[in-house]
């Protein structure tokens, strides 16, 4: 075998194995509370998934990329809200259909769960924000690429 191929194979064995969470991708639509939040996810290529979230609320919009890979050996939520520097998050559980991520060392969130039931993904961030708990959760469901709200 090349010193090559002997490199190779050992960056493949080093790389983490991201779990199956292909039961993320698609399109995702949260109509809730008056506004509009939706999320877009690609399916699994090459251990990464890449998404891109719009939130429409009282005629104001905000973004925020995501993608799910290896950061440092690990696989992660690396987060990037309106544009801001990444922001990773640790897999601490993977199962079928559930990912819960962690980053202690963030202000907030300091967990981000997505969890799919059929046509239902929901997704909630967590964790202590001064001396409190504090949580929001979106319910997100399965909708064709670019539906829109009735009334965002």
């Amino acid at each position: 075998m090349t010193l090559a191929a002997l490199i190779a194979a050992g960056l493949l064995q080093a790389a983490p194995a991201t779990p199956d969470l292909s039961w993320m991708a698609g399109y995702w639509l949260d109509c809730s509370n008056g506004g509009e939040a939706s999320e877009t996810w690609t399916d699994p290529r090459g251990g990464i998934l890449v998404g891109a979230a719009t939130t429409v609320s009282r005629g104001r919009a905000s973004f925020e990329f995501a993608r799910i890979a290896p950061v440092d050996g690990v696989v992660s939520y690396v987060a990037q809200p309106g544009g801001a520097p990444p922001t990773a998050f640790g897999l601490i559980e993977a199962t079928e259909g559930r990912a819960v991520f962690q980053n202690l060392d963030n202000d907030f969130p300091q967990r981000v769960i997505y969890q799919r039931t059929g046509d239902v993904l929901t997704a909630r961030i967590e964790g202590h924000m001064g001396d409190r708990e504090q949580s929001m959760d979106w319910r997100f469901d399965k909708a064709e690429l670019n539906t829109r709200c009735p009334n965002p």
